[in-house]
């Protein structure tokens, strides 16, 4: 399974709620609470109901440890958003690295073809007298 792969699996939405709930130590009434502040969005079926995928399970498992360390559900969404933010800059920096990597080869390219060969022979020159 190629990492796409891995990355689409992880985003499939099919645990009910009462699954989801357990699989993350929580009650139901619990998820609702945090789709309501805004900490979690599972997918919807066509009938409204709500589906979690393993990504939405993993960010229910952060939602734990951070509120087991004290934080309220703010500060859990704050937290979170950061570390949202964080994970977004680093792949545009992997981003920008390759596209650096990238340009710098092809100038170097450019530049291999723009050089003259020049004749390896020596001349030596004379003055005259």
């Amino acid at each position: 399974m190629t990492a796409a792969e891995r990355t689409d699996a992880r985003r499939r939405a099919v645990y009910v709620i009462s699954v989801a709930a357990e699989l993350a130590g929580v009650h139901p009434q619990t998820l609702r609470i945090y789709e309501r502040k805004g900490l979690v969005d599972p997918a919807r079926t066509g009938g409204g109901s709500r589906r979690y995928s393993e990504r939405d399970i993993e960010r229910l498992r952060r939602i734990q440890e951070l509120t087991a360390v004290g934080l309220n559900l703010e500060g859990v969404r704050r937290v979170m958003a950061l570390e949202d933010e964080n994970e977004r800059l680093r792949q545009q920096l992997v981003q920008t690295r390759l596209e650096a990597r990238e340009a710098v080869e092809d100038a170097h390219r450019q530049h291999r073809r723009d050089l003259v060969p020049v004749s390896q022979a020596a001349v030596l020159y004379r003055r005259r007298a």
